[in-house]
This record gives C-alpha cells, structure tokens and sequence, in this order.
C-alpha cells in the first residue's frame, strides 16, 4: 500500500435497492435515530456513482467504497439472486457481436451484487446476510456469500416486525 494507509472502518449495504427498500430505510432509519444503539459509519457517504454511468465506472465507485470497509451487509430479498443489473451485456458501449467494449474497459458480466459479494470475500470483510423475511433461504443468497458471515431473518417468524436485536448483533 506504500505511503496511504487504508483504513477499513465503514460498513458497506448492498441489497437489491428497488425491492427491499423497506428493510434499508429500517436500518438507516435506527442508525440515525438517538433511541437505537445501531450505529455505523454508512461506506455509500465516501462517493457516489449515477445511475447514467457505465456499469464499469459503477463497480470502479463501489470497490472504492469496499476498500474502506469493515463489514458488508447483504440484504436478501426475493429477487436478489437474479439481478442482473451491472452486466456490461447491458451496457451500449458493449459489442455483443466481438463480445468487447467500444471503450476499451475491461468486460464484466457480473451484476452489481455479484461483484459486491465476490469484492467483501475476497478482501475477508465481516459478512452479513440479512434475508427480508422470517426465515433463512441460503437458496435466494448469491453463492459467493451462501455459506460465508452470519446470516439471519431480519422478521420475527411471531410477530412479522423487525428482529431490531438481532440484526444488531449481527452487524455490530
């Protein structure tokens, strides 16, 4: 690393954003709030990516965000194991003729959670896998995380709320 030291202090969520929002808005909701003993340094406040991007410049903001964290929480919601969103086959700089980007840049076929799961194994980040439901259904987790970190219901089967007291010992 030479001269800059990195420091892995954030704690980094990736989850399917459009699908299980509500689980993302519960933990940073307890992670703001001055009655709730969650609390993390969120890794997305280092940089942003838009959406307009090129999936590559994405996964290039997204491993900047990694490399300062600590802890990665995956959120595993019914179609997280299928997102394929982040493929560069999706990209119109993609040429699906010579299989090659017409800028040059590396071709990635991975979805944006497949790179973020394959990124926090590879750098040995602390992982945990919350499934937005009652129940652990390894089979919806990406196989790079399936049988990597802690990983819990975020509902109580009971009582359908959020196990708050669970989810907090597992990500702190």
């Amino acid at each position: 690393m030479g001269e800059f030291m990195l420091y892995r202090t954030r704690t980094y969520i990736a989850a399917d954003w459009t699908g299980d929002a509500d689980l993302i808005n519960k933990l940073y909701e307890w992670n703001r709030s001055n009655y709730w003993a969650l609390s993390f340094s969120d890794a997305h406040e280092l940089t942003q990516s838009r959406d307009t991007s090129l999936p590559c410049t994405i996964k290039n903001s997204l491993a900047e965000r990694l490399n300062c964290s600590k802890t990665f929480v995956l959120i595993v919601g019914n179609k997280t194991n299928c997102l394929t969103k982040g493929s560069c086959s999706y990209c119109n700089s993609y040429n699906s003729y010579t299989c090659i980007c017409a800028r040059g840049h590396y071709v990635d076929y991975r979805s944006f959670i497949a790179f973020e799961c394959e990124k926090a194994v590879r750098d040995g980040l602390k992982i945990v896998v919350l499934y937005n439901d009652t129940n652990v259904y390894r089979s919806m987790c990406p196989e790079s995380v399936r049988y990597k970190g802690t990983h819990i219901a975020a509902k109580n089967p009971f009582t359908y709320m959020w196990d708050y007291d669970a989810i907090k010992r597992a990500i702190i």
